[in-house]
């Protein structure tokens, strides 16, 4: 097994098919019906939901980051035996302005927006002296929230949409219910539907800090959730002015777990951004390269900060987490590392990303290293045993030294490791297993930054089993369990496949979870560009 992976580094993409998945597509003005080949399991009926860009450029103004482009909401829907596929564009303030203008108004993750040309030199200058408008462009995730579903990027505005017509249906400032510059795209749910979720916020004397937030489920009175959302637990920042960069977290039964990255936002230059120049939140980045990386922990039902558990270890940039789980009094803390403090987004450029193959490879090979990394958290800690590792689970290497300082150096055990070869965009068996101690994880591989595999994960063992293709662009696999399964990768993954130069380049794979074969593929005549995240809902 490791021999194939050994044998996977190794594919090439000569062709440079994957360019396709960066090219601006047209929204569809209705379902069109997909040609399947296999036989999808008569259970599977419900809607694949995808988040992603679909909108390059405007006019001759082109977005230059992945993270630019204008959201495109794909549904694949599954219904007695039959497969159809549509997408729409998110009607955000982002998009409708821009297309009405003819041009990019608003400033994206890394494409600065300019005052318009037509105006005279007056209407310019007051124009740069509002300075940048904080994007709505809601193109990274899905996810409900009590009985609705929202279209989600990393600022303060989430956007309702309605799942079966991709109709948008409201903006939504979460800065009028909460303390919160913004929140990740990756929020935890609880089985009561609870949504909890994290976002950075300024503190007392222009301090910064981190909150995790609570939003309850549905409420019976038919009540507005958000009315009643609050801070569950403030998380302190290491440097006042300048906030880690918060992607995702982790959550256990009992417990929260912020992992504080070296990648920063320079408040200072995230002030000025919305001065008189032409900047980007990417220009607000910078990387400290002698802090290393914090982990933070927190109670969950009480609300407590643990700040007498000091946990450190060396640095890596950290997007999403795998699972987090508690064990015999340890929090066993699974993510996809990218080894050092450079920023991995410095790598996902378009102009990068759309190069030919040798060129995109030279790229990568100066970019930060990933692997999938396992750190023990010991909860109970006693003074007298600095220099020990306090670790003591049988199955893992990772290990947790008590200084004599008080802080706790963290080294991990690393679970999957290839050069340039990333286990990216991970899913579990989140109903199941979500902060509980698992086997299985799932994820899009990434062959020097370009999605070419499938892979499964053993977290125990190691093993791994892997699903590619020639010319194939997979997006993140998710799972769906098999009614009523016993076991717990009994279920199915299912992935939005770009496969350019086919008769039907775009298609719906559906993976058996256990032994990554395929079942069935529905497939369609139309591209579909690069998804990121996105849910399946029955």
């Amino acid at each position: 097994m490791f021999f194939f992976l050994y044998f996977l580094s190794r594919v090439e993409h000569p062709a440079a098919g994957y360019k396709k998945i960066f090219e601006t597509v047209e929204e569809l003005n209705e379902a069109i019906p997909a040609e399947i080949t296999g036989d999808i399991p008569s259970w599977l009926g419900g809607s694949l939901l995808r988040m992603g860009p679909g909108l390059f450029e405007v006019g001759d103004e082109p977005f230059h980051h992945l993270f630019d482009g204008q959201a495109l909401m794909h549904k694949f829907d599954l219904k007695d035996g039959q497969v159809t596929y549509f997408r729409r564009f998110i009607r955000t303030d982002a998009y409708v302005r821009a297309m009405t203008e003819k041009r990019i108004v608003i400033t994206e993750f890394g494409t600065a927006a300019y005052p318009d040309p037509c105006k005279n030199i007056f209407s310019r200058f007051f124009t740069y002296c509002r300075g940048i408008e904080v994007t709505d462009n809601c193109l990274v995730n899905i996810y409900p929230i009590g009985e609705d579903f929202y279209a989600v990027t990393e600022t303060n505005y989430i956007t309702k949409v309605d799942p079966d017509s991709l109709e948008t249906l409201k903006k939504v400032d979460l800065c009028k219910y909460l303390s919160v510059n913004g929140v990740s795209a990756h929020p935890h749910r609880d089985t009561d539907g609870t949504v909890y979720n994290i976002g950075n916020c300024f503190g007392k004397n222009m301090s910064l800090a981190y909150n995790i937030i609570k939003i309850p489920p549905r409420q019976k009175d038919e009540s507005d959730p958000f009315e009643k959302s609050q801070v569950v637990v403030q998380l302190p920042s290491s440097e006042r002015l300048k906030p880690s960069y918060v992607h995702s977290f982790g959550m256990t039964d009992n417990h929260f777990v912020f992992v504080e990255q070296p990648v920063k936002i320079n408040l200072f230059k995230f002030l000025s951004a919305w001065g008189l120049r032409g900047a980007t939140y990417m220009d607000c980045f910078e990387s400290n390269e002698t802090m290393g990386t914090l982990f933070h922990v927190a109670t969950k039902d009480s609300g407590g900060y643990l700040s007498s558990h000091k946990f450190r270890t060396s640095a890596f940039n950290i997007f999403h987490h795998i699972n987090t789980y508690e064990d015999e009094g340890f929090i066993v803390v699974d993510v996809c590392a990218w080894k050092g403090y450079e920023f991995v987004y410095n790598y996902l450029y378009m102009a990068n990303i759309r190069q030919e193959w040798e060129e995109v490879k030279k790229a990568a090979m100066r970019a930060p290293q990933p692997e999938v990394r396992r750190y023990v958290l010991p909860l109970d800690i006693h003074r007298e045993e600095q220099g020990k590792n306090l670790v003591s689970l049988s199955y893992t290497t990772a290990t947790a030294v008590l200084n004599s300082d008080g802080t706790i150096w963290l080294e991990p055990e690393v679970l999957f490791s290839a050069p340039k070869q990333a286990f990216e965009f991970p899913q579990i068996n989140y109903s199941r297993c979500c902060g509980k101690k698992y086997s299985f994880a799932y994820g899009l591989g990434l062959n020097h930054f370009i999605p070419d595999r499938i892979v499964k994960l053993n977290v125990q063992t190691k093993e791994t089993w892997v699903w590619q293709e020639e010319e194939c662009y997979p997006s993140e696999p998710v799972f769906v369990p098999t009614p009523g399964a016993t076991e717990e990768d009994d279920g199915v993954l299912l992935s939005v496949v770009v496969k350019p130069g086919a008769d039907r380049p775009g298609f719906l794979l559906v993976l058996d979870a256990v032994k990554l074969t395929e079942l069935a593929r529905a497939e369609v005549s139309t591209n579909i560009p690069v998804t990121l995240h996105g849910m399946y809902k029955p």
